[in-house]
């Protein structure tokens, strides 16, 4: 199996990596919600476990108090640092991320910044690129990278936001399938917009949404509309040397399943 393809481990109070190596995997994006599990003994014990299985992390996740709601009614009033009442208290909470990160000894933070506006002159997207320029450069302060996952905005105006707070440690994490569950973009076509940007990518899959009060469905990679032979074959020609990290979002056996059929559907794309 490629050393390229992992999936997500989602960081818990004992052991957070043995469900990576079960599934035959060699790395993984560590995950996690919950602040309270931020702690430097946590990291400690997580690295031990990293060294201990042969599970290499690649990135640490970070999610953020309140209120999340993925949909296109409530979503742009209750995700990432966009809405106003939650901002600080999240800004104050992806600093912690990375002090976190730090003790892991993983290169980045990665999170959603929520439905950034679309118009630059609206004094929302001033706001949003203030307080991402303040994690940014506290990140920065710590020898680590902020990494932006693909989903609630258009790829042009990521690379607005990302070209106006003007750090050197900013990138992407793709994720394909959201291009097209929030109907934003053909991934394939991202490329030519974020395409030197991303360091990262998630392995998923999904079609276009029908209800235009719901996002799109999320389905096994190879069974929607990312079209991952050809997207592959860009990231190669684009120089992409960063993993690809299997996400299927349901839960159970059917979930494991999936994973493992997607590692090995990944593994021939990738030449073996």
């Amino acid at each position: 199996m490629n050393n390229r393809i992992g999936t997500m481990a989602r960081l818990t109070a004992d052991r957070s990596l043995a469900q990576v190596r079960e599934l035959g995997l060699a790395c993984c994006q560590l995950v996690s919600w919950k602040p309270t599990l931020w702690t430097a003994d946590r990291a400690l014990a997580t690295k031990d476990e990293s060294a201990e299985t042969g599970v290499r992390m690649t990135s640490f996740w970070a999610g953020w108090p309140g209120p999340k709601v993925w949909d296109f009614m409530e979503g742009p009033s209750t995700l990432g640092i966009v809405p106003r009442e939650y901002r600080r208290q999240r800004v104050h909470v992806l600093k912690r991320a990375g002090e976190f990160a730090r003790h892991l000894g993983v290169p980045a933070v990665i999170t959603h910044l929520g439905f950034i506006p679309e118009n630059p002159s609206d004094p929302l997207f001033g706001q949003v690129v203030a307080a991402v320029r303040e994690i940014a450069e506290d990140l920065q302060s710590q020898g680590l990278e902020f990494w932006f996952e693909t989903g609630q905005e258009t790829p042009v105006t990521m690379l607005r936001l990302i070209e106006a707070v003007g750090t050197q440690n900013l990138g992407v994490n793709l994720d394909p399938a959201n291009l097209i569950l929030y109907g934003k973009a053909n991934p394939i076509d991202a490329l030519d917009i974020l395409g030197p940007l991303v360091r990262n990518i998630h392995a998923k899959d999904g079609f276009y949404p029908t209800e235009p009060m719901s996002l799109g469905r999320e389905v096994k990679v190879g069974k929607g509309r990312v079209r991952f032979p050809e997207l592959l074959r860009r990231l190669e020609e684009m120089g992409f040397g960063g993993e690809f990290i299997i996400e299927r979002e349901i839960s159970g056996e059917e979930q494991a399943r999936d994973i493992r059929d997607t590692a090995g559907y990944l593994d021939g794309l990738l030449g073996g």
